[in-house]
């Protein structure tokens, strides 16, 4: 159709769309920002795992426990991403804001390792992926003191309703 429609509204010279046509631009707008946001969360599962075994594992193991001094991921990212301090402390520690892997491919590899390892720790089995964006900003900010700033996030968290706060 022509976007000279017959609908043309003399007194304010305004041309009346076919409703037709806002509604496809509508419909399409839609699935881009659709897939524009589910692509942005999709985790390449064969990359993701290479880069945690390159860049993680070696402290964090395989599968996820940790060793000596090294807290576990198994079974506690879920318990972190119940507060927003708690989901910005996993991108703050050094192993992740002072990693090598750029914004993209550290928060598909916070996102891996949070399918992977977060098990019943998650509440409902669901969580807000994290983005580049997001990484980008919060690993401006690395901790400087882990220990501590670890220990007062989970007391945070504990104090926190069963549900959490995000």
């Amino acid at each position: 159709f022509s976007h000279q429609s017959p609908d043309f509204c003399a007194r304010g010279g305004v041309h009346m769309v076919d409703s037709r046509y806002c509604a496809a631009v509508l419909v399409l707008a839609q699935s881009f920002v659709t897939s524009w946001s589910s692509a942005e969360a999709e985790i390449n599962e064969p990359r993701a795992k290479y880069h945690y075994q390159m860049f993680c594992q070696g402290c964090h193991t395989p599968d996820g426990s940790g060793v000596n001094a090294v807290p576990p991921l198994k079974g506690m990212m879920g318990v972190f991403l119940r507060s927003q301090r708690g989901r910005e402390f996993m991108v703050q520690v050094p192993g992740s804001a002072t990693s090598k892997l750029k914004d993209a491919q550290l928060a598909e590899v916070l996102n891996w390792c949070i399918e992977n390892f977060a098990g019943s720790s998650l509440i409902n089995g669901e969580y807000r992926p994290y983005t580049a964006d997001e990484v980008g900003r919060l690993r401006q900010s690395p901790l400087q003191e882990i220990d501590h700033t670890r220990a007062a996030v989970l007391a945070e968290i504990a104090r926190l309703p069963e549900t959490g706060e995000i």
